[in-house]
Parts: C-alpha cells; structure tokens; sequence
C-alpha cells in the first residue's frame, strides 16, 4: 500500500472511531447531569444570565469534550471549573458534550 492509501485508510478509522465515540454518547443523561451541576452558572439550555459565564449551549461537541478533559487533568487552569471537572468521567463528559452541542445555540 503507498503512502496515500495508508493516509486515506487512516483517516477513515480516525473518522470511523470519533463518530462511534459520539454515537455512544447519551444527551439525556447530558442533560440531566447539566441541569444538576452546570446550569446554575452556565444557565438554561447553555445560554448564561453573566457575562463571567460563557455561554455553552451550541458549541461543538469536540471542543467541549477537550475543553472539559483539559479542566480535569489541569491544563486548562480555572479555580471554578477546575474542581467541577474533576469528578467526571469520560461518559458524563461526552453525555454533557453531546447535550450542548444539541441546545439553545448561541447568539
């Protein structure tokens, strides 16, 4: 196989892979979870009553997947979310990820 055919197959597994991860992901349960713990300060639907709060509702789910891992494992420094972050898991991550992607989209 040449150089362009291992690309091409490598991006496809890439893609198969991320849309697996993403299928298995539970808005539902992402919404539950929201509700309970982000709302308060991220508001209804991911769109936010303070300006200190950015807005979540319609972002995309891989960058709120990465956003929330890197508040998690501490590369992404906030003394806010930083201890919010740390008792979720991959699953309540990707469920809360998929939630917002689906909300209110921002204006």
């Amino acid at each position: 196989m040449n150089k362009t055919g291992i690309l091409t197959a490598a991006a496809c597994l890439a893609a198969a892979l991320f849309t697996a991860s993403a299928q298995a992901a539970d808005p539902a349960a992402g919404q539950t979870q929201y509700e309970a713990t982000c709302a308060a300060c991220h508001g209804a639907n991911g769109i936010s009553v303070a300006p200190v709060y950015p807005n979540l509702g319609g972002q995309k789910q891989e960058y709120l997947v990465a956003q929330l891992k890197a508040f998690r494992d501490g590369s992404r420094k906030n003394d806010i979310m930083q201890p919010q972050a740390q008792g979720l898991s991959n699953t309540q991550i990707a469920n809360l990820a998929a939630y917002l992607e689906t909300a209110a989209k921002l204006r």
